[in-house]
């Protein structure tokens, strides 16, 4: 069947992430940047510079001028961002809006870990308007056994209170919390829901074909379905719709016929590009769990401009705007246009690349088998509806359909 993507003519980059930080004060065992496969986070300088933060805002409007999109985001990222301070944020922030705000619906966003923040910047969220993403994975117990600084000593006590600075200032925030396998998943989400928290995801952990074997070995087959479905079942019996769970309701979207708003399902092209400190850009950093180096492009925006990500000769360009082709195995899986393979660096090996099904594969598919009983939606009556949106909307991409976290 027919796929909604960017035709050639339109794909743009709706979204930079500017990793405005290579370092963090935090070293958390399942970090993808610091713990994995890659070290490219060595080379970088620790923090943006002021060059090269006008560089990606120029490549921004540039891009903006060219396509005449409407919308445009901004997320800062890193490592941990507010290590780059109170007054360069708030010196970005406002340049940004002087250089972008008149030409497009601007939205600002940050990734932190919450451990940092005090007064000052919630100020500064609140004047820029600026949307947060915190992560953190539940309890004290659970988020300390992973989320450490470098003196091995557990963050919940200054994420929560982070936390409670974020709302107490009425700054619109999300949780990301990597979902910890094994631990009981009431137990987690509970706690989010009694500190408050109304815009949750929950994030399966990165793991390739070559390192899943110990995962599946202590946890069993299907241990992030087995930790989401009670989640999802009281989402669906007892929440109000005050409550959001981010990566439940991207399942609930596809599976109705829609749009996933994450790229972690459904392999839509997420149209953006992350820009290193020292100007380089990538592609999905992610990639970062795979392989050293592979999120590497090569172009930098000191002198390379976003179209070029189009020409590029690596596998970026087609990850970025198109989605990555999936896997066979997919193809012939009754949810292979639900699905499509899941989040791209899940599907990798050292010996087939891409060219594989999630390493989550088992859980997806008992996900969607529960979710479709809970709904009352059947696969074919998933297609019908995927053919009917099709022939409805215009293959757009929409800045607005990617998370920040």
């Amino acid at each position: 069947m027919s796929e909604v993507r960017q035709s050639r003519e339109t794909r743009y980059v709706s979204h930079a992430v500017l990793k405005v930080a290579s370092r963090c004060n935090l070293n958390c065992s399942y970090c993808y940047v610091f713990n994995m496969a890659d070290s490219t986070w060595k080379i970088r300088p620790p923090l943006m510079s002021d060059e090269v933060f006008e560089a990606a805002l120029e490549r921004i409007r540039q891009q903006c001028c060219a396509t005449r999109q409407d919308r445009f985001r901004i997320a800062f990222h890193g490592g941990e961002p507010c290590l780059i301070g109170h007054d360069r944020f708030d010196a970005w922030c406002g340049r940004a809006r002087a250089v972008l705000g008149e030409m497009v619906q601007l939205g600002l966003v940050i990734q932190t870990n919450g451990t940092l923040l005090d007064s000052e910047w919630i100020e500064l969220f609140q004047t820029h308007h600026v949307a947060v993403g915190l992560s953190m994975d539940g309890p004290r117990e659970i988020h300390d056994a992973v989320r450490v600084d470098h003196r091995e000593q557990g963050s919940y006590e200054r994420v929560e209170r982070g936390l409670r600075l974020l709302q107490e200032g009425a700054v619109p925030y999300g949780i990301g919390c990597v979902i910890p396998l094994g631990a009981d998943p009431l137990t987690v989400h509970r706690h989010f829901l009694d500190l408050g928290c109304t815009q949750i995801t929950y994030l399966m952990p990165h793991f390739t074909h070559d390192t899943i074997a110990p995962i599946r070995q202590r946890y069993g087959p299907t241990p992030c379905a087995d930790f989401l479905i009670p989640i999802f079942d009281h989402w669906w019996f007892e929440s109000t719709m005050e409550v959001q769970i981010n990566d439940l309701k991207d399942l609930a979207r596809v599976i109705m016929g829609g749009r996933s708003h994450s790229e972690a399902v459904g392999n839509y092209p997420p149209c953006y590009v992350f820009i290193e400190p020292d100007g380089e850009m990538e592609g999905l950093d992610n990639l970062r769990a795979c392989r050293d180096g592979l999120s590497r492009i090569r172009l930098n925006v000191r002198n390379s401009s976003f179209s070029d990500l189009l020409h590029t000769e690596t596998m970026h360009s087609q990850a970025i705007f198109e989605g990555m082709p999936i896997s066979q195995t997919c193809r012939d899986c009754v949810e292979g246009e639900t699905c499509r393979g899941g989040y791209l660096p899940h599907r990798y090996s050292a010996a087939r690349g891409f060219d594989n099904p999630s390493v989550w594969c088992a859980d997806l598919l008992k996900l969607f088998t529960h979710l479709r009983i809970r709904m009352g939606v059947s696969i074919e009556e998933t297609h019908e509806r995927q053919r009917m949106l099709a022939a409805r909307d215009a293959p757009i991409l929409d800045a607005e359909d990617v998370h920040a976290f």
